[in-house]
């Protein structure tokens, strides 16, 4: 059975030292059996890959070009860089770059593709806005998030890949999705993939991530299509992630999923 993923995207926070003590201090103490990664800003992958070899700890960028190969484009870092300096997974479709950065569906497709030639594990993110939650558009906004991936890489893509749920409205908010509301857009999350592959559907990891913290996570994780957690502001305090770590480890994953 696979193992639940717990990741931690630090944004735009910290210095050198900072992200030394933290990734060291979360190397040193996550629990066994689970996935752990983090997200720190790019600068420093290699350095933390260097100092946490044979931790566990695994390593994710932010964001990637969505050009593949070398090339005159001044300022991108593309997957193959990433792999290089030893990440293992990247955010592709974080909501903050499809707000502040102008990301399309159509360019995160591009994205989520680039990570998988180069070896990279993506995990898209998914989600709609309060107003959108409001006026009934959820399953349409996310359907049609899904819907550019599926149409350009295909769903045997998903299959060494993750989904992350994250409403927008309670990214960095204090207000988290209840289970029950995580659950639903889970399954359906779930339920679009059977639609084009049963078997994959059923091993694909969902994530939920949105001001997920050590006292919600249980229960988030209790929910059956809910397969771990994309931390964000917790992520930032050892002692907090780690809280979150061993909540995952503690709560089993949903039999009916054949995970990797």
């Amino acid at each position: 059975m696979r193992r639940k993923l717990v990741a931690g995207n630090w944004k735009m926070y910290g210095s050198r030292s900072m992200a030394s003590d933290l990734a060291g201090a979360i190397g040193a103490n996550m629990p066994a059996e689970i996935d752990v990664a983090v997200f720190p800003p790019l600068p420093y992958i290699a350095t933390l890959r260097a100092q946490l070899v044979g931790s566990g700890l695994q390593f994710g960028a932010q964001d990637l070009s969505e050009r593949e190969g070398q090339g005159a484009f001044t300022g991108d870092v593309s997957a193959a860089m990433l792999a290089d300096v030893g990440a293992n997974y990247v955010l592709v479709g974080h909501s903050e770059r499809r707000k502040y950065h102008g990301e399309s569906n159509e360019c995160v497709a591009r994205k989520f593709a680039a990570a998988r030639a180069a070896g990279l594990t993506p995990i898209l993110c998914v989600g709609e806005t309060r107003q959108q939650r409001d006026n009934g558009e959820t399953e349409a906004v996310i359907g049609q998030q899904l819907d550019a991936v599926l149409k350009l890489n295909g769903i045997a893509s998903f299959d060494t890949a993750l989904v992350g749920y994250e409403p927008v409205w309670a990214i960095g908010s204090g207000e988290t999705a209840t289970p029950q509301q995580a659950q639903h857009v889970h399954a359906f999350i779930r339920s679009k993939l059977e639609k084009e592959d049963i078997s994959i559907a059923r091993r694909t990891r969902l994530i939920y991530g949105g001001s997920v913290t050590a006292t919600n996570v249980a229960k988030l994780f209790a929910q059956a299509d809910v397969d771990g957690a994309l931390v964000g502001g917790a992520a930032l305090t050892a002692t907090d992630f780690l809280q979150i770590c061993v909540a995952a480890q503690q709560t089993p994953c949903a039999p009916r999923h054949q995970f990797r």
